[in-house]
């Protein structure tokens, strides 16, 4: 089973690409003993794998982590030191991906220049989503996420093919989905259900 107080210390050595148990085991400052142990523990739970003599970690892996370590209770503010904001869209993304979704990182559009985090679009329906790594999210902070995302589905809409665009607001520290003005407020741990759902429905619809 897995020990949370291991799971976490392992954090810092996710690392994607190639690491060697050595490198591994300097980056959690660890000894080699216990380097081996937290990768074995990983690994158990579909984090990394061995590929000629390394340790092989996605884009995702610290995300998936750091999401099942404050599921068993690590403090969010512990956690969150150890995130940077493109963990956070890297596993937004692969959610996308295993749904089937033509997803992309960091659109960028001009006139006037603005970054959506993921896009992803399927049966031409885009779920355009803003990635919050936050620790506290006021309410006044999240309607105003809200507004500017809304104002970004509605220039990604003027300039792209699609029937149609959701904006969606994706966050660390939700415990469940809510909705600010009909924009879904989606826990990283609830998009993969919320797209199925979704677009379950919407496929329903066309039929």
């Amino acid at each position: 089973m897995l020990n949370l107080a291991t799971l976490v210390k392992g954090i810092p050595g996710i690392i994607p690409g190639g690491l060697s148990v050595k490198d591994f085991s300097m980056a959690t400052q660890t000894s080699e003993d216990l380097a081996k142990e937290i990768l074995d523990n990983l690994m158990q739970n579909g984090i990394g794998r061995f590929e000629d003599g390394q340790i092989q970690f996605e884009d995702s892996d610290k995300l998936k982590t750091s999401v099942i370590a404050i599921s068993m209770g690590a403090p969010i503010d512990e956690i969150s030191r150890m995130l940077e904001w493109q963990d956070f869209e890297s596993l937004a993304a692969e959610v996308l991906e295993k749904r089937d979704f033509d997803t992309t990182k960091n659109i960028i559009m001009k006139n006037p220049r603005i970054q959506i985090d993921v896009v992803g679009i399927k049966s031409e329906i885009a779920i355009l989503i803003d990635c919050k790594h936050w620790n506290n999210m006021t309410q006044s902070a999240l309607s105003e996420a809200v507004k500017k995302q809304i104002i970004r589905t509605k220039q990604f809409i003027s300039k792209h093919k699609v029937r149609g665009a959701i904006p969606a607001i994706v966050t660390l520290y939700q415990h469940s989905v809510q909705f600010i003005d009909k924009v879904p407020i989606i826990p990283i741990h609830q998009l993969d259900s919320f797209c199925d759902e979704f677009y379950g429905n919407l496929e329903a619809m066309q039929d």
